[in-house]
């Protein structure tokens, strides 16, 4: 099934067809006219701000250009979206992009944020930094948090996108598209791990893929054979292997060689290490080695490469 299908949340079922869009108000913010749309602002309020205006009950609407992301971190309640009603207890989060019909019911005691932005604006900025969000900016979302493992990790981030719009500071549609796609990092996340919570075999199959990265990255300055990851994460060669195959279409050997040429390049890049202290530094025996193996993956040299990345961080833009 297409994600695009589903909620995330399990207490979503269906109860009647969606309404047809044409018989439902097209708003910016609810009760706005959808010509006061807020295309270059990032917008923040409060829940009960206005749910209260219209004692707690949004009607069935969309928003023709604008996404949104509701936080709740007290009180329950029950959110309509294209067709589906989804109870919901706090702490919970929903994702509304642009033209996704949706109403809500929520109790007097409710509390949270609600951040609204364009939808195009923050896709533009998740196609530069991180194109597979683009996903979860598309699908409508209903998560029912862990308070105790996730609420850390989101707090900081709507407390900040509330700061930056009341700032009126210098560069705040940037500070907060910004934020906007820190933020839909980390609602895949959660949506990823509400997706493996409910398959054992998948949650244990990514408990292993995130033993194998880490060790990948505790070894980065040091070369490594297959034998050693493998004995480390108590499995065989052989099984290593196919755990890699499986998770990313590659073998173990070219895993372990991605994730050098990743940290090759970013030294090349960012740092004023020589190629030889960089050679040194990866674990390899010597300059020459580590020039070959940089050429084979890449089809330059290091060199070479170095003057692209700098000239690329120098280019003026336009």
């Amino acid at each position: 099934m297409d994600r695009a299908d589903v909620t995330q949340d399990k207490t979503c079922i269906m109860r009647e067809p969606p309404p047809r869009r044409k018989s439902v108000p097209n708003f910016a913010l609810y009760g706005a006219a959808a010509g006061e749309a807020l295309v270059d602002m990032v917008h923040h309020e409060r829940i009960p701000v206005r749910s209260s205006r219209f004692d707690f009950e949004i009607q069935p609407h969309f928003h023709d250009a604008l996404i949104q992301i509701l936080y709740a971190t007290k009180g329950a309640g029950e959110a309509f979206i294209d067709g589906r009603v989804c109870k919901v207890e706090p702490p919970w989060l929903i994702v509304v992009p642009a033209r996704s019909v949706h109403g809500y019911r929520f109790r007097d005691d409710v509390d949270g944020h609600v951040v609204t932005a364009a939808q195009s604006a923050v896709e533009s900025a998740a196609k530069i930094m991180a194109p597979d969000l683009l996903t979860f900016l598309r699908t409508p979302t209903a998560l029912t948090l862990d308070p105790a493992s996730r609420r850390a990790a989101l707090d900081p981030l709507f407390d900040a996108i509330g700061r930056e719009a009341e700032s009126h500071g210098r560069w705040q549609y940037a500070a907060g598209l910004s934020l906007m796609v820190a933020l839909f990092v980390e609602i895949a996340r959660l949506s990823e791990s509400a997706e493996l919570s409910s398959n054992p075999e998948s949650s244990r199959l990514a408990a292993r893929i995130e033993r194998f990265l880490k060790l990948l990255d505790e070894g980065r300055h040091e070369r490594r054979p297959v034998a050693s990851y493998a004995e480390a994460m108590g499995v065989t060669s052989g099984q290593l292997t196919r755990l890699c195959r499986e998770a990313f279409g590659v073998s173990a050997i070219a895993a372990i060689d991605a994730r050098a040429v990743h940290e090759a390049k970013r030294l090349l890049g960012y740092s004023t290490l020589s190629v030889k202290q960089i050679a040194s530094d990866l674990g390899f025996r010597d300059e020459a080695y580590f020039g070959r193996f940089f050429r084979k993956q890449t089809g330059l040299r290091a060199t070479e490469y170095r003057a692209k990345a700098r000239g690329r961080m120098s280019a003026p833009r336009g």
